[in-house]
């Protein structure tokens, strides 16, 4: 039973679920910040973003998996298909079962806890549904979009601007444009932390025929990417918070700048095989940058 729960608590990927609560926490924090807040609304947005993460990792095992791109060739921690503890069926269950999940979560929040107009409800029922088929169709199906270098475009969608966007609505219920530049700051954080897995398994991917971006533009380009988006993320930030009249301390969030350089000093300094702790580092850091933002909004 022991050796099960560790199967599966790996199998979803435990380091990922910070930064699927980034986007909602920067949200979330600009929403209470401007007034009244539904913050039953917020709980609710944090569990289906988790869920939708948790099912884009499994999904994404198995899409792998069956593609005979998880070989022992691969770099970084073993996956559950991969392993050989968990079969085809079992894994196929969980998907169905955390898909399950997420839509009822998110139904609740959209049709029930919301207090959205018909019109509303039809957007995000429609943004729901999409978030979901992105989730497992990154590595699934005849034509997975991951596997054609269309994931960051997707991973900035939805795990930056509707993250981000879509909780700062549902919470405040009410809609600001300005939203749209911390909503791309942690979309670029997002996909900086997409980029460091691809940049991790660039030769196995390359070897398998899965064209992520990394695969397309090359490794060297892949380093310059990750700097640009670092930069774009506090850029677009600090915008945001310039444009709204912060005090001082609302800027708090540049002190995080330099832990993020001195990674990109590593990142762009070792070969791929060697970067599987920075894909850690960025999605935790970019927790932290969520949190130290959305409490100096507050």
């Amino acid at each position: 039973m022991t050796d099960r729960i560790k199967i599966w608590g790996s199998a979803i990927r435990p380091r990922t679920i910070p930064l699927s609560l980034s986007g909602v926490i920067v949200g979330g924090c600009i929403a209470v910040s401007i007034g009244e807040a539904n913050l039953w609304a917020w709980l609710l947005c944090a569990v289906t973003a988790v869920l939708l993460q948790i099912l884009s990792n499994l999904a994404n095992d198995y899409g792998d998996f069956d593609k005979g791109i998880d070989t022992n060739k691969r770099t970084g921690p073993q996956r559950a298909m991969q392993s050989g503890k968990v079969s085809a069926s079992e894994m196929k269950r969980a998907i169905g079962t955390v898909a399950v999940l997420a839509l009822l979560s998110g139904a609740s929040l959209v049709f029930l806890v919301a207090r959205l107009s018909i019109t509303e409800m039809i957007v995000f029922a429609a943004l729901g549904a999409g978030a979901i088929a992105a989730a497992v169709l990154y590595t699934l199906g005849k034509r997975p979009y991951g596997y054609r270098g269309l994931g960051d475009f997707y991973c900035f969608i939805f795990f930056g601007l509707v993250s981000v966007a879509g909780t700062f609505f549902l919470v405040a219920h009410q809609w600001d444009y300005a939203i749209l530049l911390p909503a791309a700051a942690i979309g670029f954080m997002s996909n900086a932390v997409l980029n460091i897995n691809n940049m991790r398994d660039y030769v196995n991917d390359k070897f398998n025929g899965k064209n992520t971006l990394v695969v397309r533009i090359g490794i060297n380009r892949a380093r310059r990417y990750q700097t640009l988006l670092i930069i774009a993320a506090f850029l677009f930030l600090t915008v945001f918070t310039i444009i709204n009249g912060k005090p001082f301390w609302c800027y708090s969030f540049l002190l995080l700048l330099p832990f993020f350089v001195l990674d990109l000093i590593d990142i762009h300094a070792r070969p791929p095989r060697y970067l599987d702790p920075y894909l850690k580092k960025q999605a935790i850091k970019t927790f932290i940058l969520a949190v130290v933002f959305g409490v100096s909004i507050l």
